[in-house]
């Protein structure tokens, strides 16, 4: 069973329900799937505190480390800052990453799709290959 990171915003009730969607197909293709949305930890620190701020970026570091694979839903340029880190530390780490394009009519950031072993759509995801990991490259508008 291969193992995922899954790297998305989850900060309103869109972004969510992305994020559903993806760990839905995800299971449906027998991988097991690290979602920092459904691992909040629970050690007490207030939100925002320093403590659940390094703790936080520990863990996920963690789970980046551990997955052979990050798949990373992208809402386009200026998605969210925290994911486009992960990305870039998973590209750093020599881990594939799959970007899925929410909006494939938007505009990109080079150093997101560049980095990317796969650009797809959400669409795409439900029928592309872990096994054979085949790439593909974003031919939208980009910055």
């Amino acid at each position: 069973m291969k193992r995922v990171y899954l790297a998305s915003p989850f900060f309103n009730e869109e972004e969510i329900a992305y994020v559903e969607q993806v760990e839905k197909i995800l299971a449906q293709k027998n991988l097991s799937v690290f979602s920092p949305m459904r691992h909040p930890l629970d050690n007490g620190a207030e939100v925002g505190s320093r403590q659940w701020s390094i703790e936080t970026f520990t863990d996920d570091i963690k789970h980046i480390k551990w997955a052979e694979i990050v798949v990373a839903i992208y809402h386009g340029n200026y998605s969210d800052s925290g994911t486009a880190w992960e990305l870039g530390y998973a590209y750093a780490t020599d881990k594939p990453v799959i970007l899925v394009h929410i909006d494939p009519n938007g505009l990109s950031n080079l150093m997101v799709h560049e980095g990317a072993h796969a650009s797809i759509t959400l669409d795409e995801l439900a029928t592309y290959d872990f096994d054979l990991l085949p790439a593909s490259f974003y031919s939208g508008k980009m910055l």
